[in-house]
């Protein structure tokens, strides 16, 4: 007999988290308890806050009902004697539901005394629930809307054994060590503020110099790889996004729309119109192609504010976005070099274990023909056997307009999260009537691909800040040595010595301070600087620095010329 799913146990769970919650509160309303990620959670409306305490409370009831065995027993009921179901038992949430799902049959798990409506799966009785674990409570609105009522989320986790959920939890408390809102505020690398507005991001001077490495690597690496780099306006007039259909399928999370000189303009959510106008501002022949254009683009979009979450998830952020057009001849040749240069740039940035998943044409609603659909997964997935890489297939799981490749890195604690994406469009080249001239005379429709390597900058420097736990390598590190002085006296040698790196192009800080060496050792550690540099009466004497290594105690005397090339060299290692 094989055992259940990690699903089923965690789905199963939370129908054990509401039973246990109503032995609490018997007139709670109960909202939706789905799988996600790393658990499980589920909505209530109770007539009072939860407390840490109740959650304790809960696990212990929840423990109990996984000794009692209670079995998973299926049926379904038609809707009428559904929404009398819930009636009966005041539910209004699962009406609701009920009432909007248009299907002839609704099907309920029941265990115990608990019965609810649900798809399912389950395992087959409460003991196949070997380990869980109720971690926190939240707000969520019902159903994600901002105007509806808001529930008390409780979230819990579940695993196929103890031992699996003692180390999940080890990764967790890892996890908070490095999340990269405290470090990016113990480090001073950005901020949010409430005159600004929610997830609208504020670089400091330190986070600032990082982002600039990063775009700098970015563009020196894309201009190796032949791509022309764009620039593109902010806003554009409504008519630009009623021809790529945003203003029909996406208006809600646009910024509000705007009127100048008695047109309407939208703030961009997207880059892609822009970079079509670019390809459509003259005419193109099979010869112009490929043509790749990429741009740093920064876009804005309305996120809901109970998902926003530090830099992974904002409304302003900047994409490293870029469009190949191309002829379908072309296609393959360019998937492949897309692969190779993101993998070179995620090589350099430290992740090089990586997570490959296609995802083909939907089951139902998609646009463009079955044969170029075929073409295009063939393309991918002939790309991605080319790179000798594992990949996973999501069938089914493309975008209505075509379809693509995601891939996932993994950071220092194993910790996978979404970051590249090679997207086939057949969509938007029709709405704007893309051509090109074919070697036989006639006009043609392109190929477009969007594609993003680090999906957005944002979001990507919150992962490298989480990855490295803010001991950035030397080449991306704000401040690459922090020069400590004992004395007056030797102000004029370290003022000298700062000179000197700084003309040799390495990032450095003094500090002058009157205060004791053992207190600015502890602020340049705590600043996680790769080098720190003592100067006293010595080293000035002799034209020399007491170098400590992060993470080192030792800090042995080098010269200031040998001081510059061993920075520099240090810098190379990428």
């Amino acid at each position: 007999m094989s055992l259940p799913t990690l699903e089923e146990i965690r789905h199963s769970a939370s129908h054990v988290l509401a039973q246990a919650l109503l032995q609490l509160f018997p007139d709670a309303k109960l909202g939706i308890g789905p799988v996600i990620d790393e658990g499980f959670y589920y909505d209530f409306d109770l007539p009072r806050s939860l407390t840490t305490d109740d959650l304790v409370d809960i696990e212990s009831r929840m423990k109990t009902i996984l000794a009692e065995s209670q079995s998973f027993k299926t049926y379904t009921l038609p809707k009428e004697e559904a929404i009398l179901f819930f009636e009966k038992r005041e539910q209004p949430y699962k009406l609701e539901l009920i009432r909007d799902l248009d299907v002839p049959d609704y099907t309920f798990y029941e265990n115990g005394p608990f019965i609810d409506l649900c798809r399912g799966p389950h395992v087959n009785n409460t003991s196949e629930i070997p380990a869980i674990k109720l971690m926190k409570i939240s707000g969520a609105y019902w159903r994600g809307d901002e105007k509806r009522p808001m529930l008390q989320r409780i979230y819990g986790t579940a695993f196929h054994s103890q031992a699996e959920l003692d180390a999940h939890l080890v990764r967790l408390e890892e996890a908070q060590k490095r999340d990269h809102r405290i470090i990016g505020k113990a480090l001073d690398l950005f901020s949010f503020q409430e005159d600004i507005g929610p997830g609208l991001v504020l670089w400091h001077p330190k986070g600032a110099m990082i982002r600039s490495i990063i775009e700098d690597h970015w563009r020196q690496e894309h201009y190796k790889a032949n791509y022309d780099l764009l620039y593109s306006p902010h806003v554009g007039r409504a008519t630009l996004w009623e021809t790529s259909g945003h203003t029909s399928f996406y208006k809600e999370n646009m910024y509000a729309e705007m009127s100048v000189d008695d047109n309407s303009y939208f703030i961009k959510p997207m880059n892609c119109p822009f970079h079509i106008k670019v390809y459509e501002s003259q005419h193109r022949s099979y010869r112009d192609l490929p043509l790749r254009y990429a741009e740093l683009g920064t876009v804005y979009r309305y996120e809901r504010s109970g998902v926003l979450h530090g830099l992974m998830r904002v409304r302003g952020f900047t994409q490293d976005d870029a469009h190949i057009i191309c002829t379908p001849e072309q296609v393959r040749e360019e998937i492949l070099d897309v692969l190779t240069l993101c993998s070179q740039i995620l090589d350099t940035f430290g992740f090089q274990k990586k997570h490959v998943y296609l995802s083909t044409r939907p089951k139902e609603k998609y646009v463009g023909d079955l044969d170029l659909w075929s073409s295009a997964e063939s393309a991918l997935e002939d790309a991605i056997k080319a790179m000798g890489w594992d990949y996973s297939v999501d069938d089914g799981g493309g975008a209505f307009y075509g379809p693509k490749i995601d891939m996932k890195i993994e950071d220092a604690i194993g910790r996978l999260w979404q970051c590249s994406t090679i997207q086939f469009d057949f969509n938007l080249p029709e709405r704007f009537d893309m051509t090109y001239v074919g070697s036989d005379g006639q006009k043609h429709r392109p190929i477009m691909i969007h594609r993003a390597l680090f999906g957005s900058l944002e979001r990507f420097f919150g992962i490298l800040v989480e990855h490295y736990e803010g001991k950035f390598p030397v080449w991306l590190a704000p401040v690459q040595i922090k020069l400590l002085n004992l004395s007056s006296e030797t102000i004029d040698y370290t003022n000298t010595l700062v000179k000197t790196l700084r003309q040799a192009g390495i990032r450095v800080q003094a500090d002058m301070s009157d205060e004791k060496l053992g207190y600015k050792i502890r602020l340049a550690t705590t600043e996680k600087v790769p080098f720190i540099g003592v100067i006293g009466k010595k080293e000035a004497a002799d034209n020399t620095v007491s170098l400590r290594t992060r993470g080192s105690k030792e800090s042995p005397l080098i010269s200031a010329t040998d001081l510059v090339q061993h920075i520099l060299d240090a810098a190379k290692q990428r």
